[in-house]
């Protein structure tokens, strides 16, 4: 069987009086109205994917906001391609830059939008932005980036700072949050979680990193319920912001994430050291928690 191949791309929204209206793209070479999409370049995460992708096809910056399910169909030569979409406000305007793809895009209410689609696949899709309640904060929650080994440090704890791999990844985190655009940057007090947001404070122009005791581990692992709680409230007051990225540690993050989802096992919340929530609420219901 041949390999599938990836790609990634957005379903791009803006509000309007009545709605939200949503954007199509129409290639010349096949002839058809699509959302906007394309497969990964090398090293790219799906997420760097899509918004570059929505970028070039539509010349519209994206903001993610919410994963949306991914799309699975088999192409024409029979090799399998899957899709990886995300709800996306739209953020700056300017002219399309992938004329040779793309000729033409549309604004259009969400209805005539799945009219004018070309693939019945990407429908569903639609349908479930027109069920979502309107988006009105994301957090995105990561966790340090990679810092040795504690046994191995000799100083305090909370000035064990990041290594090369650590630093990779910490670039990593920058590559894909910037096109987030947060207004607010919090780290829990240790060294490493800080620096894990510095390449993404550079990219943003130098935004000042808040650091926060409430998404830090307690020194006593009995006080953890306790700042759970605080973290959860905390979290509570971050969302006036709209935009919000959180660098936590490993034994804060998933049950926090079971707290928010009435979980008992945060064992589905574990999260490598680098990577990350996406996290949106609408209101005080929290409607999606994804993978980064």
């Amino acid at each position: 069987m041949s390999d599938p191949v990836h790609a990634a791309g957005g379903v791009l929204y803006r509000p309007t009086a009545g709605g939200i209206e949503v954007c199509l793209v129409h290639r010349p070479r096949y002839d058809d109205w699509s959302l906007p999409k394309g497969t990964f370049k090398t090293g790219e995460s799906a997420l760097t994917a899509a918004v570059r992708e929505v970028a070039e096809e539509t010349g519209v910056s994206g903001i993610p906001e919410l994963r949306l399910p991914e799309v699975a169909y088999t192409l024409p030569n029979g090799r399998p391609k899957t899709v990886q979409f995300w709800l996306m406000r739209a953020g700056d305007e300017g002219p399309v830059q992938d004329t040779d793809e793309v000729d033409q895009l549309v604004w259009l209410p969400l209805a005539e939008a799945a009219g004018r689609l070309s693939y019945p696949d990407e429908r569903p899709l639609l349908d479930r932005v027109a069920a979502l309640p309107p988006v009105t904060a994301v957090v995105a929650l990561v966790r340090h980036a990679h810092a040795g080994e504690r046994k191995k440090w000799a100083g305090r704890d909370a000035l064990r700072p990041i290594d090369p791999l650590g630093q990779q990844q910490a670039g990593r985190v920058a590559d894909e949050l910037t096109s987030f655009r947060p207004r607010r940057l919090t780290a829990a007090p240790p060294l490493r979680c800080k620096q894990t947001l510095e390449p993404l404070a550079e990219a943003l122009g130098g935004m000042p990193i808040v650091l926060d005791s409430a998404f830090a581990e307690p020194s006593d692992p009995a006080d953890l319920p306790a700042r759970l709680t605080v973290a959860q409230s905390r979290l509570r007051q971050l969302r006036a912001d709209q935009r919000v990225v959180v660098c936590s540690q490993g034994k804060v993050i998933p049950p926090l994430l079971a707290l928010l989802h009435d979980a008992e096992n945060p064992e589905p919340f574990k999260t490598r050291k680098g990577d990350g929530w996406l996290l949106t609420w609408s209101g005080e219901r929290l409607l999606d928690a994804s993978r980064l």
